[in-house]
């Protein structure tokens, strides 16, 4: 079993990426905020150490921490961000790293691919076998953000500023997928990579 890792920045389209693996080569996929938001449900690991840390404002009537309330107190506090990131980041990668040792046990998939926006600042390449960047242009990307979540020009500049830089991510990955064109183009390049790599 092999395990990839897939990260790129916001708008990129890693889930057109994700969604092929998936369908084509019997992928596992384990997205890092699906886990995340699971391990902050009610019973789990990250919940009343998210809650001590944000106070009880942030629970809904029926328990669950609210999303859009801790995004928002979270999104102008950096010193708070990071104290969750503390709590999530580490529960999330012991958690990813057991369900890739669950997969080999169970041979039931020969890749498991971990799509993480934070896949290179958590360190997760000591856990992959390859990475991968899903990269695509400036213009095509804010376009996408703007059409698909309708993202005002401002708030892409703050994201963009957030995340690392192109050259960063070609830095750190073995293999870059150009997502900027056609979905053919993007699946033609998933193909190369994958018998490139001996997956088949």
């Amino acid at each position: 079993m092999k395990t990839i890792g897939i990260t790129g920045g916001v708008g990129a389209g890693k889930s057109t990426v994700l969604q092929y693996l998936e369908e084509t080569y019997n992928c596992r996929i384990i997205m890092a905020d699906d886990v995340a938001n699971h391990l902050k449900e009610p019973g789990q690991i990250c919940y009343e150490p998210i809650i001590g840390l944000l106070g009880t404002e942030v629970v809904q009537p029926d328990g669950a921490i609210d999303r859009k309330k801790m995004a928002d107190l979270i999104f102008h506090d950096r010193a708070l961000l990071k104290k969750v990131e503390a709590i999530l980041h580490p529960a999330v990668r012991s958690y990813i790293e057991h369900a890739i040792e669950a997969e080999r046990a169970s041979f039931e998939h020969p890749f498991v691919v971990v799509e993480a926006a934070l896949l290179i600042q958590c360190g997760y390449d000591t856990i992959m076998d390859e990475m991968w960047y899903v990269a695509v242009e400036d213009d095509v990307r804010r376009m996408r953000l703007k059409q698909s979540r309708g993202y005002s020009d401002e708030k892409i500049d703050a994201i963009l500023a957030s995340q690392l830089d192109d050259a960063a991510y070609r830095a750190a990955c073995d293999v870059v997928i150009d997502n900027s064109g056609l979905p053919e183009e993007t699946y033609r390049q998933i193909d190369l990579a994958m018998r490139e790599n001996h997956h088949e």
